[in-house]
C-alpha cells in the first residue's frame, strides 16, 4: 500500500524547537500517521526531512525562517488531518495570549523592554545563532546558546569576542545551567550553597547537583559551557572564564570540574589555571585515567564521587538491596540513557571491572556498537542518531520506548539500566510513562529493569513521586546513576 506525503509552510513563522518537536510528536501519534516533523526551512533541516521520508517539493522549497509541517501518512485523509491538528496546536498560544499588547520581536527590543536583564537564553536554528548570540554580547548581555549545529570555527570566534568583552557565553550546545540560583533550561531546584559547578556535560551538571542538594549540601552557580569547549578546536576558552568568575565569586568555596576526555593541550591549560587558584577542586574528567593534578585539587572518576568530595564526604549511600537474581543465560546488561555522561558514567564503572561492553558513544577501551561481540550494550539514546527531527528523550521519553521493549522481549538479558531524568524543561512524567511501558511486556521471565533518578523533590515532577512509581511497577531504584550501574553489575556477576 502506499503512502501520502503532505508539507505546508508558513513562511517567517518561527517557534522554538522543542515547543515544534512536541507538537510533531503529538501528530505523529495520530491514526494512519506514518512519521511527523516540524522544522525550520534550513539546508540541514530539509535534509533530515529528505532523510526521513517526509519532505515534499513544497518544503525542498522553505527558507530559513520558514516553518515546514510534514507528514507522512498512510492515506490522504490521515495525512490531511494531522495537518490541520499541527495548524490548531501552532495557533494556540495565539489566542491563548491575546490579553497581552505587545511582546518584542527583537533581542534589542527586548532588551529596552527589561534595562535590568543581564543574561539571555538563545535557542534559534544553529544558522541563526550566533548572529543573536554576538547581538548580546554587544548589547553587554552574557548569553547562554541552547542551539546546536553551530560550525565549530563560528563558535570559537564568537568566544573569543566574549572574551575580550567580558562577557560569558554558555554553549552552543548547552542544556543545563543555575545562575545564582535560577536554573536554565535543563536544570534543576537546588538550594543554594558554596560548591560551584563547571560543566562541558548538561547531564553531568544535574547528577552532581542533584546529588549535592540530596546529601544536605548547595551550588553556588553551575555554569555550562558546551560540549566542544574542552576541544582542541576552541581551546577551552569559556572553561577558563569561567574559572575566573568562580575564582572571584565570595560565594563558591569549592569547585567542580566535570567534562568527558578533553584535548592535551586544553587540559594543561586547565591544570595550570586550577594550580593558580585558592580554592579546591574536584575533576571528573569522564573517562580519563592517571590526570596529574596540582595539590588543591582532586582527580575522581565518577560524578557520584564529584559530588561526595564537594560535600567532603567519603562516601554516598549505596544500594540498600541485595543482586536480584539472574540466570546463568542471562548475564547480558542493556542501558538505555537520555544523558550521554550518565551513560558515559556507566560506562567507566563495567570498564573498571574488566567487562566486555559496546557503545554507540564510547569511552576509552569501550568498542562501538557494531564493531564487537561485546555482551554488554549501552546507548546514549539522545544521541543525533536518535534524535535527528525528533524530540530528546528527557523531553519525550518515548523515544526509548523500541530499545526498551526490545530489551525486555532478548532472552539474553538480565538487567535493563536506566535513567531518569526530572526538572524543568524535562517530560512531566518519564517513570509513569516507563511504567506504562512495562504493564504492557507480555514476555515470560522478565530482565531486572534497574534505574536512577536525577532530579529533587523540588522539581516540578517530585523525585520521591517519580521513584514511588518506579518502585510500584518492579524497578530497583538506585541513589545514583553510577549506583545502578555497580548494583546491575553485581547482578550479573553472581548470577548462577
Amino acid at each position: 500500500m502506499g503512502t501520502v506525503t503532505i508539507n505546508e509552510v508558513r513562511r517567517g513563522f518561527y517557534l522554538d524547537s522543542v515547543a515544534l518537536m512536541r507538537v510533531a510528536r503529538t501528530i505523529g501519534d495520530l491514526d494512519g500517521v506514518e512519521e511527523s516533523a516540524l522544522m525550520m526551512g534550513t539546508d540541514a533541516n530539509r535534509q533530515i526531512m529528505e532523510d526521513a521520508g517526509v519532505l515534499s517539493s513544497e518544503g525542498a522549497s522553505a527558507a530559513g525562517n520558514d516553518l515546514v509541517i510534514a507528514v507522512r501518512a498512510g492515506n490522504q485523509a490521515a495525512a490531511a488531518a494531522a495537518i490541520a491538528k499541527a495548524i490548531q496546536l501552532l495557533d494556540q498560544p495565539k489566542t491563548q495570549a491575546a490579553d497581552v499588547s505587545w511582546r518584542p520581536k527583537t533581542l534589542r527590543q527586548a532588551v529596552r523592554s527589561a534595562s535590568d536583564a543581564n543574561l539571555v537564553l538563545i535557542s534559534v536554528p544553529g544558522d541563526y545563532a550566533i548572529a543573536e548570540a554576538r547581538k548580546a554580547i554587544r548589547l553587554g548581555l552574557d548569553a547562554m546558546i541552547f542551539s546546536d549545529n553551530v560550525p565549530v570555527d563560528a563558535e570559537r570566534a564568537l568566544k573569543e569576542e566574549a572574551r575580550d568583552a567580558g562577557r560569558l557565553v554558555m554553549g552552543p550546545d548547552c542544556g543545563t545551567a543555575i545562575i545564582g540560583g535560577v536554573p536554565l533550561a535543563f536544570a534543576n531546584a537546588v538550594p543554594k550553597g558554596e560548591i560551584g559547578i563547571i560543566g562541558a556535560s548538561g547531564t553531568g551538571i544535574q547528577e552532581v547537583s542533584c546529588l549535592i542538594a540530596q546529601n544536605g549540601g548547595g551550588v553556588s552557580h553551575a555554569i555550562g559551557v558546551g560540549g566542544r569547549d574542552l576541544s582542541s578546536d576552541v581551546g577551552g576558552i569559556m572553561t577558563l572564564m569561567a574559572m575566573d568568575l568562580l575564582e572571584d565569586d565570595s560565594a563558591t568555596r569549592k569547585i567542580v570540574l566535570i567534562s568527558k576526555p578533553l584535548a592535551d593541550e586544553v587540559a594543561r591549560l586547565i591544570v595550570d589555571r586550577i594550580a593558580k587558584s585558592k580554592k579546591p577542586y574536584i575533576v571528573c574528567f569522564i573517562g580519563t585515567d592517571d590526570m596529574a593534578l596540582p595539590d588543591n585539587a582532586v582527580a575522581v572518576a565518577t560524578l557520584k564521587e564529584a559530588a561526595a568530595q564537594a560535600l567532603g564526604q567519603g562516601a554516598l549511600s549505596p544500594v540498600n538491596a541485595k543482586p536480584a537474581p539472574v540466570s546463568e543465560g542471562r548475564r547480558r546488561v542493556v542501558g538505555l540513557y537520555s544523558g550521554g555522561t550518565l551513560c558515559a558514567e556507566a560506562q567507566i564503572i563495567f570498564r573498571a571491572a574488566s567487562q566486555y561492553l559496546k557503545s554507540n558513544a564510547p569511552i576509552p577501551g569501550v568498542s562501538v556498537v557494531g564493531s564487537s561481540t561485546a555482551a554488554h550494550t549501552f546507548l546514549d539514546l539522545g544521541d543525533d542518531e536518535f534524535t535527528r527531527g525528533k524530540p530528546h528523550p528527557m523531553i519525550d521519553p518515548s523515544v526509548r520506548d523500541d530499545a526498551f521493549a526490545e530489551a525486555l522481549n532478548d532472552g539474553s538479558v538480565g538487567v535493563v539500566l536506566i535513567d531518569i531524568v526530572i526538572g524543568y524543561g524535562a517530560h512531566e512524567d518519564p517513570a509513569g510513562h516507563l511504567a506504562g511501558v512495562m504493564a504492557q511486556h507480555k514476555g515470560g521471565e522478565p530482565p531486572v529493569v534497574v534505574a536512577s533518578v536525577t532530579g529533587t523533590d523540588g522539581d516540578p515532577q517530585g523525585r520521591a513521586a517519580q521513584i514511588e512509581k518506579l518502585e510500584a511497577a518492579g524497578v530497583i531504584v538506585a541513589p545514583s546513576n553510577a549506583d545502578a550501574a555497580l548494583y546491575a553489575l553485581s547482578c550479573v556477576q553472581t548470577a548462577g
